[in-house]
């Protein structure tokens, strides 16, 4: 029997199949990670959180924290959390073996991260040249996040 999508009380499209820390899907039943809030944060709350996840190895729920602001903040910082995201999911295709993807998704983000810097708005105390620096070198070397 095939499966309807999963949904929340509201209706809405949820996954609640559990994932790995890469965020790959695991069989219905099996313990994974715990999901990331849905809920929108303030700027210096999502870049918090994001790091966080990041430090716990979870570069794929720091892409979805991140895609949480992207999609809920304000229209004119839109390129800073996509380019954000963007870095995360490139970090996620090297920690799972797609050299080529990751490198495609770290100069995605960067691109959108030049084009916020260029409009002077807040970056919430990231460094992001730093940050496009370190994606960059991770992917490079083929490190985990």
């Amino acid at each position: 029997m095939e499966r309807d999508r999963d949904r929340n009380a509201q209706g809405r499209a949820e996954q609640a199949r559990p994932r790995d820390e890469l965020g790959r899907p695991l069989p219905y039943g099996q313990p994974g990670v715990e999901p990331t809030s849905e809920e929108p944060l303030p700027g210096e709350g999502t870049v918090a959180y994001a790091r966080t996840l990041l430090d716990q190895g979870r570069p794929f729920a720091a892409h979805e924290a991140l895609e949480v602001r992207w999609k809920s903040g304000p229209e004119d910082e839109r390129p800073l959390w996509q380019g954000l995201a963007q870095l995360c999911v490139g970090l996620t295709h090297a920690a799972r073996g797609n050299a080529v993807g990751a490198a495609r998704l770290v100069e995605r983000g960067a691109g959108n991260l030049a084009a916020y810097a260029r409009t002077a708005g807040p970056t919430y105390g990231i460094d992001v040249a730093s940050v496009v620096a370190c994606a960059r070198a991770r992917v490079a070397d083929h490190e985990e996040p």
